[in-house]
């Protein structure tokens, strides 16, 4: 697995060894020992799997209890994915990080805690994967608005985004809840 840094030094891209031929392919999407000695020390408890349309937005979601860092990836189609920090004490603090995920490039985003997440959907559909530190609590989930003008996220946008209601109520930066 390769290491790739991104705009925000802990948020990572990782792109695994693929091995293919006219069968198909085989790789390995994670390995726990690899991972802790070249990323960071995390257990993961929760898997999820999402399936979304062409211009679906989804996030930018993040808990406050039960922080949550992700490992993201697309297993169908292809995303923009975005990580904002929300760690007041960072030196990243309100900074994004995107990069696209497909399952062409089968690359993963590890998304540590203290980010908000989201992804923009650019395929017909796409099937987004994602292993998580904590167990989803809805009590302690916070948006923070996709658009917002301070944290500047330059989203490929294709017509107008899809969002949730959850979404369109997501707070800017400057009224959201931090680390």
């Amino acid at each position: 697995m390769k290491i790739i840094d991104t705009a925000l030094p802990d948020v990572k891209l990782l792109e695994p060894q693929v091995f293919g031929d006219a069968r198909g392919f085989f790789m390995e999407t994670f390995r726990d020992e690899w991972f802790k000695a070249n990323v960071c020390e995390r257990t993961f408890v929760q898997e999820n799997h999402s399936k979304s349309g062409k211009g679906v937005l989804r996030g930018l979601h993040y808990q406050t209890e039960n922080t949550q860092g992700k490992l993201v990836r697309v297993v169908s189609g292809e995303v923009f994915d975005v990580a904002v920090d929300m760690r007041r004490s960072s030196p990243t603090f309100g900074q994004w990080a995107g990069e696209t995920l497909s399952a062409d490039n089968k690359r993963q985003l590890w998304v540590p805690e203290g980010f908000a997440h989201g992804f923009y959907v650019l395929s017909d559909e796409a099937e987004f994967v994602y292993k998580c530190t904590d167990y989803y609590n809805p009590q302690a989930e916070h948006s923070l608005i996709w658009n917002d003008p301070a944290v500047g996220i330059e989203w490929p946008l294709q017509g107008e985004p899809k969002l949730s209601a959850k979404d369109l109520a997501g707070k800017p930066l400057s009224e959201a809840a931090t680390f």
